[in-house]
């Protein structure tokens, strides 16, 4: 791949030395030094011709950031407010080269900082005193993780953490009955699919996608492996998502039909292959061994195919599906990022997302279309188009609308868990020193930008800032490292007005040239710091409809 320059300086290219020295006697010592905000950079494409969303990110001042947009984007908030678009120092980001150092160790604005990360036990993060908000009223925040929703339970019951996330369905009678923790509801849209890859045969044959389809009995799977509240889905995006339920309904159960049309697409006997799973509770999945199981039984009692259990490790798992490497079946889900139908449709059906194989332009050309419109009426007949060709192509298999709870301690103030993201802690008071969060999984890596699993979003979230975020209660937009952002006419142009004031970690200083920094690192796949964990930097492209400067 051909890479071009990543920064314009007012048409000029900027190349930034970097210097030893200390930090400031607050902050961590680190090797660089800050750069005092003096030219305004940006970040372009060399025009729309990519098929992208976003043409510009400029400085226009220190402490004013302008997109220029490509086509108008009236999900920009929403989405802006998403963690992987969280701002780091630029300073931070030249030094480690945009991979190795922060992967492991993020430097933010938020009101945690990281303090040691021990792999395989535990993630430690210390009060940031020099938070431009709220400071936490606790000291230490730590993170831990469990698989399995028992042992989470167990050492919530103990004592030994103070909350924990996705409570296993059998449990929620249990926690709901004692006085001594509280039940917290979590309102997040959410969806589990079988999915499979149309590269590999035979499942690039639609007919046989479509007897899969025909041929899983989803309404058995909801009733016996989730909690009450679940639901059998019609279409791929919950119907509290405006649009989400529009256009023709899913298949309903037909194990005859379906064997039917698995036999007339030339496997009257079925044929082998494997269901793919990592061993992490989701809200979306919350018996994942179990489940995989019963996919198993089902394909071969309903179907006559004969398919292998495979459980992978989870990054590897995340890694290979999401780049369209496994021959076989596999079960994913997704819980929604922001309030939006951009952030079910656009990400899983978009022209850049290879997880299903070949990409279907029945489906992305409208989906392209119908995000430009900010009138949900206005743009419903445009989703109807696209969910039904999602239902007559059938690159998965939507299996449920998962309902699911956290649960905390009774004596822990404040416990929540939003609709959109995890919990903020440093809004909660747990009336100690220490408050100890427990999860499913170990984080992939800490370089959020580029990460999609909720296991490294969370503690992301408790460290770094984007320029919106989402509110506890609501999931509505609220400021966060910008008081505004602000459209022209038709939403083309968005210019984000940053808070004054606000540090870093490192002890430097947001201004608008870190902003423009950290998007074009995701963005613009010819910055030299376009790097990451796996390089995908995938809601950067899914999201903004792919990455600027991109050349095969």
């Amino acid at each position: 791949m051909k890479r071009r320059p990543f920064f314009i300086l007012l048409g000029v290219l900027v190349m930034v030395s970097v210097t030893m020295a200390a930090c400031a006697p607050a902050a961590p010592a680190l090797p660089y030094e800050e750069i005092a905000y003096d030219e305004p950079l940006v970040v372009a494409a060399d025009s729309c011709d990519y098929g992208g969303k976003i043409k510009e990110i400029r400085a226009l001042d220190e402490l004013t950031v302008q997109f220029t947009m490509c086509k108008p984007d009236p999900a920009f908030l929403a989405k802006a407010a998403f963690t992987p678009f969280s701002i780091q120092p630029r300073e931070y980001i030249e030094y480690t080269g945009g991979t190795g150092e922060i992967l492991e160790h993020p430097i933010g604005t938020g009101p945690f900082m990281l303090d040691e990360w021990a792999r395989g036990d535990s993630v430690i993060f210390k009060r940031f005193d020099d938070y431009w908000g709220d400071k936490p009223p606790f000291e230490t925040l730590v993170f831990r993780w469990a698989t399995e929703g028992a042992a989470r339970l167990l050492e919530l019951q103990s004592g030994t953490v103070d909350q924990i996330t996705n409570l296993s369905p059998d449990d929620f009678a249990t926690v709901q009955g004692d006085t001594d923790l509280t039940f917290l509801a979590v309102a997040n849209p959410n969806i589990l699919y079988l999915a499979m890859t149309n590269t590999f045969t035979p499942f690039d044959d639609v007919n046989v996608r479509k007897a899969i389809a025909m041929g899983i009995d989803r309404q058995r799977i909801v009733e016996h492996f989730y909690p009450v509240g679940s639901v059998v889905p019609d279409y791929f995006t919950p119907c509290s998502i405006p649009n989400g339920c529009v256009g023709e309904p899913w298949y309903e159960f037909d194990a005859e039909a379906a064997r039917a049309l698995l036999a007339d697409a030339g496997y009257p006997d079925g044929f082998e292959t494997s269901i793919f799973y990592r061993d992490v509770f989701r809200g979306y999945l919350p018996e994942p061994g179990l489940v995989a199981v019963e996919f198993q039984t089902q394909l071969r009692d309903n179907l006559g195919i004969e398919a292998q259990v495979v459980v992978m490790e989870s990054g590897e798992f995340i890694d290979e599906s999401t780049q369209g490497n496994l021959d076989g079946f596999y079960l994913l889900g997704w819980g929604a990022d922001y309030p939006h139908i951009t952030n079910f449709l656009d990400f899983h059906f978009s022209a850049a997302n290879p997880q299903y194989g070949d990409v279907h332009p029945e489906i992305y050309e409208v989906l392209e279309e119908a995000s430009q419109i900010g009138d949900a009426a206005q743009a419903e007949s445009l989703y109807i188009q696209a969910n039904n060709a999602i239902r007559d192509l059938v690159p998965m298999v939507p299996i449920a609308h998962g309902s699911s709870a956290s649960a905390a301690l009774a004596t822990v103030e404040n416990a929540h868990f939003r609709p959109f993201g995890a919990p903020l802690f440093g809004r909660t008071d747990p009336g100690k020193d220490t408050f100890v969060f427990m999860q499913n999984a170990e984080p992939i890596s800490l370089y959020c930008a580029d990460e999609t699993d909720g296991e490294s979003l969370a503690p992301c979230q408790q460290v770094i800032e984007p320029l919106l975020g989402y509110a506890i209660d609501s999931g509505d937009i609220e400021p966060r490292l910008a008081t505004s952002c602000t459209p022209n006419a038709d939403s083309t142009v968005w210019t984000c007005s940053l808070r004054e004031g606000v540090k870093f970690h490192d002890g430097s200083a947001l201004d608008a040239n870190d902003v423009v920094a950290c998007w074009a690192a995701g963005i613009d796949a010819s910055n030299p710091y376009h790097v990451g964990n796996t390089g995908a930097f995938e809601y950067f492209s899914y999201l903004w409809d792919g990455l600027m400067n991109l050349e095969e």
